[in-house]
């Protein structure tokens, strides 16, 4: 349902003003004829002007006979001693002194008009934003309200997040059935709490209740509440609320919660602010309104663990819902909702599609199918193919292809010997995702080649092997450049920061260092932002040195771990790196056979047995 626009004020104020204008700017009445002044002397020394009127710098007058059917005429004064030569004449003459009041109204008025008009044109737009229409609207919600039909979105249309689709099927019952719930004295939670990283559909899930449950739906955002003017995010809350009660049941939905819940411990409000006093409206709400009264709110963020701990207590946000990136088997759901209505090629399989995007939110996987359906139209396709789904994903991952940013043959080589480094050390090593391609051809803003994994299934886990594995294959590019060139480049900048992160996170967050202990160095930040964890400030130096010297020997010893696979197999990177600068790229079936030539790394602790 659509609002109707506040009265403006400012469009009328405007118009006025013109008006002024156009009376001081055009002509006199239609019935007088307009001469030349040359002209009017001519017919006055021929003794045709009967009668003349001066009023400051106009001059009108009537004829004694007609002249072209005009008994009367109008000109503009030239000569100020004109009436003194019209006294010879035999012709009246009337001098009008000119009004005085409507230049000096005109004068004032269209100038404070005009500025009026301004001020409240962007006096709306400083507002607008915030769901106001003007002053008279300033408390009003600005909410969007949906009725049943006309949010178009229903659980059919949501995959991926199985779990929180069932922790919601109770709001559903609930609206449809409220009288259920009170049989046995339970009644629903006031508040559910989506939260997740951003792109896993919370604000999707939250309409496809209302949706589901055929019931209005108003939806804002938390920064929509808060102004600069004292008091208006309370007055909007308010109002949010009045309007879901008369059109109850009814769902609200307030998106970026934290925007107007942040807690207020964390030093950036105080007594008089305006977004504590919105907030303390919104957890009045919270108590005042009946459960049983039919209405349900529902919140997202991706920021919980700064929200208010008011907001999240029992009795106002009752529950917390997990949103979270999906697993294989939801990325296929998710996969298959966004190619309804696209048109697959004969060889599309979803299931490896999936298994290549792992971490991908629904969101990146709409972008992929898009993406694929795009790469399809621009090769004039009939259907979207496995390889335009292939493109997509390395689009996506690694960016746009630069065909056009020519290398010289000395930075080919070196980019070609350092791609394969990390196809051949991924290959020999136990446990690591499957190399899908290898290309020298430049992508994105800085990477002059890239190496392509694909993992086989979701991990949740990972051994210190495992980690120490991904670190060598990290490093698989600078060892093959020393191992060949006997000199590094800069290529390896991206590789040696995830590298040493990891190593970082090894022994100051998973305490996978022996002489350390199992001790945790690191406090982490914000888990749904992926935001890196920082160094806890009351650790001592000789801690911290202990620290930056059990990180620099990981990565020590996993670069002379990959130096020792690639001078193993020193001929195998040399022939694979020839045929890398002939043929650009080399796909999965290419590396088959590139593994069965391979000699495999040998398991530490089989080495440390011999």
């Amino acid at each position: 349902m659509k609002k109707d626009d506040d009265f403006q004020l400012w469009p009328f104020m405007t118009l006025i003003a013109l008006f002024f204008l156009m009376q001081a700017l055009l002509p006199g009445p239609a019935d007088q004829s307009r001469l030349s002044y040359s002209e009017f002397e001519k017919l006055a020394r021929e003794g045709q002007v009967e009668k003349v009127t001066i009023s400051g710098s106009a001059l009108t007058g009537t004829f004694r006979q007609p002249v072209d059917g005009n008994d009367r005429f109008r000109t503009t004064l030239v000569d100020p001693a004109l009436a003194d030569r019209l006294e010879g004449m035999n012709i009246e003459i009337e001098n009008i002194p000119p009004n005085p009041v409507l230049g000096a109204l005109f004068s004032m008025l269209a100038p404070l008009i005009l500025f009026l008009g301004l001020y409240f044109f962007l006096f709306r737009r400083s507002i607008g934003a915030g769901g106001g229409a003007g002053a008279i609207s300033l408390g009003k919600s600005g909410a969007k309200i949906f009725a049943e039909e006309e949010t178009g979105v229903t659980f059919d249309d949501v995959a991926g997040v199985d779990e929180a689709k069932l922790e919601l099927m109770e709001i559903i019952d609930f609206l449809k059935n409220p009288g259920e719930y009170e049989r046995l004295g339970a009644h629903v939670p006031k508040g559910v709490l989506l939260v997740g990283p951003p792109g896993t559909g919370k604000t999707l899930l939250a309409r496809a209740v209302a949706g589901q449950a055929g019931v209005p739906f108003f939806s804002i955002s938390g920064s929509q509440f808060v102004e600069i003017f004292v008091g208006v995010g309370a007055a909007r809350v308010r109002d949010l609320f009045t309007q879901a009660r008369k059109m109850a049941p009814a769902i609200i939905f307030v998106d970026e919660l934290d925007a107007l819940g942040r807690a207020r411990s964390l030093g950036q409000m105080n007594g008089n602010d305006e977004r504590e006093q919105t907030l303390n409206q919104l957890l009045a709400e919270l108590d005042g309104f009946d459960p049983s009264s039919g209405i349900v709110l529902l919140a997202a963020t991706n920021r919980p663990e700064i929200l208010d701990p008011a907001l999240l207590r029992a009795g106002r946000f009752d529950r917390q819902v997990l949103v979270d990136k999906p697993d294989k088997k939801g990325r296929v759901a998710i996969l298959k909702v966004h190619t309804r209505k696209i048109q697959l090629g004969p060889d599309v399989d979803l299931e490896p599609v999936a298994a290549m995007t792992t971490g991908f939110t629904g969101a990146d996987l709409a972008n992929l199918v898009n993406e694929a359906a795009i790469l399809a139209t621009r090769r004039r396709a009939g259907t979207v193919g496995m390889e335009d789904f292939s493109a997509a994903i390395e689009r996506i991952v690694a960016g746009l292809e630069k065909r056009n940013r020519l290398l010289n043959e000395k930075e080919r080589r070196i980019v070609a010997h350092h791609e394969m480094g990390h196809a051949i050390t991924a290959l020999a090593l136990p446990g690591t995702d499957r190399v899908h391609k290898v290309s020298i051809i430049p992508r994105g803003v800085g990477a002059l080649g890239y190496t392509i994994q694909r993992p086989t299934e979701d991990r949740y886990l990972m051994t210190r092997e495992e980690l120490v594995n991904k670190i060598c294959v990290l490093l698989g590019g600078r060892a093959a450049e020393k191992l060949v060139f006997d000199e590094v480049s800069t290529g390896a900048a991206d590789d040696l920061t995830k590298a040493t992160e990891i190593a970082r996170s090894m022994v100051e967050r998973f305490g996978m260092d022996e002489k350390l202990g199992h001790l945790v160095f690191q406090e982490d930040r914000p888990y749904f932002l992926d935001n890196q964890p920082v160094r806890s400030t009351s650790i001592s130096e000789a801690t911290a040195e202990r620290l930056d010297t059990a990180v620099s020997d990981i990565i020590r010893d996993a670069f002379q771990r990959t130096t020792a696979i690639l001078t193993d197999n020193r001929s195998l990177l040399e022939k694979c790196a020839q045929d890398l600068l002939v043929k650009e790229t080399l796909d999965e079936d290419e590396i088959a056979e590139i593994s069965k030539a391979l000699k495999r790394a040998t398991p530490p602790g089989m080495r440390a047995a011999e």
